[in-house]
């Protein structure tokens, strides 16, 4: 089986859980000998290589053959195609937009300056051209590219992953006939409550309808999906995300804090409105009120930095909040093994990545029900996002009890264990077929 996988998050572009996911579920099928042609925008800054070293095309797609850090066996059957396209991870309008205005002031794509207009014959064969002016543009814009790629590809159905790629999905399907699998990470609902963008929606509407399949990351998931989009929950098949076990875990001593007799509290995650960051604020504020030996570290970057900042002095706790920025590589593992305690507050987590790399580094968790890896953790504590009070009180716990947070630990390592990214491609296996013998 030969899969055209459409994405916009890939290493070297590891901002999030998306492209965490599609690593690991791409490296699990190549390992299962599913055939994946990966169709991804173009890195454009070597700043954000974690794991994969791309170089830039001379053609409208490239093979990527040089990976830094990675078994080549376990890529053996993926070819990735890279497009010319400024889509990066976690996007929205008004972020384009401002991110358009930066790359206009500092001149970052000297080649390929930020345009207006409509894209010409050069444009498509990857030479310097126009940016879409607006991000619906830019959605519009991969959708083509990716159709152009897709005319010279062999592949039998289409998996494309989150809203940006889902124009691209139902263009393929269109040209080539074949069936689409359009995976949902996110909704407009997770990352904007009811203040959608009604463009998003509606793209996600559309795509989550044109697809003969939906892949949702958990029943969280799948009931906003029927719900909020009317989708049939039989078109709707649950696929749990899982960790790589195999990864490098640094040996940092415990004892390699800030100060040896402080506690350490971690959040780790995009500080957006999504993620909870003010109700963490408010838990730690009643934390500390008891408890003096305690730290709270918030590791992330979002459109809420700096207002979150902001929170922690109005609060009096200033002195006891300490933000790191955007972590990447050897980092994440460093901040785990020098923490006591992840929680994460998410106020509507479709699925969750984050506890589960915290409890593969023995970091006890605490995650709010709002969360789809709640529904696969049992060994985690868990609290709605929104009760500040029940979430101090379990943090104060498992800081003061160690029998607890041992036995946290242990269980939920062993939790971990049993999620694999091979169960995972063997579902998403299973739902191309089920595509496959209707078609």
């Amino acid at each position: 089986m030969r899969v055209l996988m459409l994405g916009w998050e890939f290493p070297p572009f590891i901002s999030g859980g998306l492209g965490t996911a599609c690593y690991g579920l791409t490296r699990a099928m190549s390992q299962l000998g599913t055939e994946v042609i990966f169709v991804l925008p173009r890195p454009v800054s070597s700043e954000y290589s974690t794991h994969v070293k791309m170089t830039s095309p001379t053609n409208l797609g490239i093979d990527i053959s040089s990976f830094d850090l990675l078994d080549e066996k376990d890529f053996s059957n993926v070819t990735f195609r890279a497009v010319r396209s400024s889509l990066q991870p976690y996007q929205t309008p008004q972020s384009y937009n401002e991110m358009l205005e930066n790359i206009t002031k500092q001149s970052i794509f000297s080649s390929h300056q930020v345009q207006t207009g409509q894209e010409n014959m050069e444009n498509l064969h990857g030479q310097p051209g126009h940016y879409g002016e607006d991000l619906y543009q830019e959605v519009q814009r991969y959708a083509r590219l990716a159709t152009v790629i897709a005319r010279d590809e062999d592949f039998d159905v289409i998996h494309a992953h989150d809203w940006m790629t889902y124009p691209a999905g139902i263009a393929v399907s269109a040209m080539s006939g074949k069936p689409l699998v359009a995976h949902i990470h996110s909704t407009e609902f997770d990352r904007s409550g009811e203040s959608v963008n009604q463009m998003v929606y509606d793209i996600e509407r559309q795509g989550l309808h044109y697809a003969n399949k939906v892949i949702a990351v958990s029943h969280l998931t799948k009931n906003i999906v029927a719900s909020r989009y009317s989708v049939s929950e039989e078109k709707i098949s649950v696929v749990y995300n899982a960790i790589e076990r195999n990864g490098t875990v640094l040996n940092v001593p415990k004892t390699n804090r800030i100060s040896k007799d402080e506690k350490i509290v971690l959040f780790l995650g995009r500080i957006t409105m999504q993620k909870g960051p003010e109700y963490f604020l408010a838990a730690a504020k009643k934390v500390i009120d008891v408890m003096d030996n305690v730290k709270f570290v918030m590791a992330g970057s979002g459109d809420l930095i700096k207002r979150t900042i902001e929170l922690a002095a109005e609060m009096g706790i200033g002195h006891k909040v300490l933000f790191t920025g955007f972590l990447r590589g050897d980092d994440v593992d460093k901040v785990f093994r020098m923490a006591d305690l992840f929680v994460m507050p998410s106020v509507s987590e479709p699925f969750g990545l984050v506890p589960l790399e915290a409890l593969r580094n023995d970091v006890p968790v605490i995650i709010s029900k709002q969360s789809g890896v709640a529904e696969v953790l049992t060994h985690a504590l868990k609290v709605d996002f929104w009760d500040i009070n029940e979430m101090a009180n379990k943090i104060i716990a498992v800081l003061k009890h160690p029998p607890l947070s041992v036995t946290l630990q242990q269980h939920g390592n062993f939790e971990v264990r049993k999620l694999s990214w091979k169960d995972a491609a063997e579902h998403c296996i299973k739902a191309y077929d089920s595509v496959l013998c209707c078609a």
